[in-house]
């Protein structure tokens, strides 16, 4: 059960990103706080690959042209979906940003059955939707007439994107004829390294400033790098074993970190609702274990 260690490596690595994406987000545009979770990262996804390697050598992969596009299709959606994110924490607090993006599990559900060949049991649906259920009752852990419907509709356009970033994450490492570290460690580094190539094509030529700005943030912006590279290899190698939906579920335990990191570090403390989320996520958790 390997893919449960990894889901929750991820899920608490993305809780402490997403802090710390929100904190940079409220003196950085939001490209450049897009950029910031990859940057740092492309590096350090090359150096975890050619670690593996030398302890766990293998044969070279099988890249294809379907194996590329996939990942492009992957890195695209998810720089959309951090960008609606990031815009997110914008509209609302902290705990409502970063809950309202967590709908993609029963997302990914719904567009995996339908688009991408994925099969789940009855009890894998019950939990898929009680993770759902808990994911709206902490996201409107506040006055739901304090939500407004634009940040509603940002929020399930980040899902969205999320949503497609796994699942296309998941077909590119199934074309793979390696070990599923290897399978994860390479398709890591080439998502993130297209998608450095794409943001800092976008900002060379549209806003110099930004990257300005953030070379003088350089230790915040290094953090939050390492927290997403650490955050991205946990649910690609979980996803390269397991199907997307069952290891977002799992995931959604993020929102036990999530709570704890708001509390300790931006002060937001945990509503009645927060609670019954959390016992929710508990019961789905247990459920996509089965």
């Amino acid at each position: 059960m390997a893919w449960i260690a990894f889901t929750c490596l991820a899920a608490f690595s993305q809780a402490f990103r997403n802090a710390l994406q929100s904190k940079l987000s409220q003196s950085v545009s939001v490209a450049g706080v897009t950029l910031a979770r990859f940057i740092w990262a492309c590096p350090l996804a090359l150096i975890y690959l050619l670690a593996l390697y030398q302890v766990a050598p293998t044969e070279p992969p099988n890249i294809s042209f379907h194996y590329l596009l996939m990942c492009l299709l992957a890195s695209t959606a998810q720089i959309l979906a951090t960008v609606l994110l990031v815009i997110l924490f914008k509209q609302k607090n902290y705990s409502v940003g970063s809950g309202l993006s967590k709908c993609e599990a029963p997302m990914a559900a719904v567009l995996g059955v339908l688009f991408f060949n994925t099969h789940l049991d009855s009890v894998a649906w019950f939990g898929v939707l009680i993770g759902g259920t808990a994911v709206m009752l902490f996201s409107l852990s506040t006055n739901f007439k304090k939500v407004s419907i634009k940040t509603l509709v940002i929020g399930l356009g980040t899902s969205l994107g999320f949503s497609l970033t796994s699942l296309w994450v998941r077909e590119a490492t199934l074309l793979l004829n390696i070990p599923f570290l290897h399978r994860g460690a390479i398709t890591l580094f080439t998502v993130i390294s297209m998608q450095c190539v794409i943001l800092l094509s976008y900002l060379s030529i549209t806003d110099k400033k930004t990257l300005h700005v953030l070379i003088k943030k350089t230790p915040l912006v290094f953090k939050t790098s390492a927290a997403s590279v650490v955050a991205s290899m946990g649910w690609f190698t979980a996803m390269s074993l397991q199907a997307v939906p069952l290891v977002k579920t799992l995931g959604q335990i993020e929102i036990i970190f999530t709570l704890i990191i708001a509390f300790l570090w931006l002060k937001e403390r945990p509503k009645a609702k927060d609670i019954a989320a959390l016992i929710l996520t508990a019961i789905a958790a247990i459920l996509v274990m089965l």
